[in-house]
């Protein structure tokens, strides 16, 4: 069985890739768009690097896959605020691309990793379940969902056995931090480097965060046992504020001689205040649940900046 995983080596997509290399029972082909990777891949798994919207690239990937997964995005909510345009022009239609050559290769399982950050806009009520009405406050959400539609209608025109993974933040070990995306990367980042960290309103917003490596087994969950046309959110189901991240950083930085300096700046209208996931559906599917706690995911993502943080230092001195 071979599977292409798109964007396999990205801050998530490097762990499902990891993930199914893993199981053993699958060539797994990780696809990039840069020449190199840009993490590191199992000696097992396959990397190819190309441009996403061109279309004989893509047909040549996908040419006896079995599976794909589409983890491939280009901008990150913040970006997409500064140029909506770009947002759609530089994913959409890479996507569509995708979905319409996996449909004529008759790919037999399809997973579209979404966002349920963004997608469902302002909650109703909390925990979000999937049937929760979407009205995305972002053009980043409103890209993702469009992107949806298309999964949907290649599905109900062509067959492609096409579901949706909708994950809550991600966070942990290796993710990019001062980039506008991931509040724990970045408040960890700034601590260490005692620059400011901005709150937006007294306590923050409210979201759910979950460790990458449980996003990427929720991955893996929808695409063994996903049902086509289903859309599953991959989430704890707990709500943490900013303040809370703070609170939770605040012994780590304290043995390590860190103090925390807070801005508190106001709310910004284009955050929704709250965002947590129900994930009972995929749990109900399959037995899903997230296996890492807020309190042990912290400590691993601190200790892993901690460590590349004095790692420069090490490499320069002298026996």
């Amino acid at each position: 069985m071979r599977c292409c995983v798109f964007g396999g080596t990205g801050f998530i997509g490097s762990r499902v890739t990891a993930l199914l290399a893993s199981g053993g029972d699958r060539e797994v082909v990780a696809i990039g768009r840069s020449k190199v990777p840009t993490r590191p891949v199992p000696a097992t798994v396959k990397y190819v690097s190309g441009t996403y919207a061109d279309e004989s690239f893509v047909r040549r990937v996908l040419e006896g896959a079995d599976e794909v997964i589409d983890l491939a995005y280009s901008t990150i909510p913040h970006t997409s605020f500064v140029d909506p345009v770009s947002d759609i022009v530089d994913n959409l239609p890479p996507t569509v691309v995708l979905l319409q050559i996996a449909s004529e290769l008759r790919v037999k399982k399809f997973v579209l990793v979404s966002s349920g950050g963004t997608v469902y806009g302002i909650a109703r009520s909390l925990p979000i379940a999937e049937d929760h009405p979407t009205f995305p406050i972002s053009p980043y959400g409103i890209t993702k969902l469009a992107a949806e539609k298309y999964a949907s209608m290649f599905r109900h025109i062509h067959g492609l056995p096409v579901a949706i993974a909708r994950p809550g933040n991600a966070y942990g070990e290796g993710q990019r931090p001062l980039t506008g995306q991931g509040f724990v990367a970045e408040a960890i980042a700034r601590i260490l480097g005692g620059k400011a960290i901005s709150l937006f309103g007294s306590e923050g917003t409210v979201r759910d965060y979950i460790h990458v490596d449980d996003v990427a087994s929720g991955v893996v969950a929808v695409l063994e046992h996903g049902e086509s046309g289903g859309c599953y959110n991959i989430g704890t189901g707990k709500g943490t504020s900013n303040r809370e991240v703070l609170n939770a950083l605040a012994p780590h930085a304290k043995r390590s001689g860190h103090g925390i300096d807070v801005r508190v700046l106001p709310p910004r209208k284009f955050d929704v205040p709250a965002n947590v996931l129900d994930g009972s559906k995929l749990t109900g599917a399959c037995g899903w649940r997230p296996a890492i706690e807020f309190g042990e995911g912290i400590e691993r993502a601190w200790n892993a900046a901690l460590r590349e943080r004095s790692a420069p230092a090490r490499a320069g001195a002298r026996p």
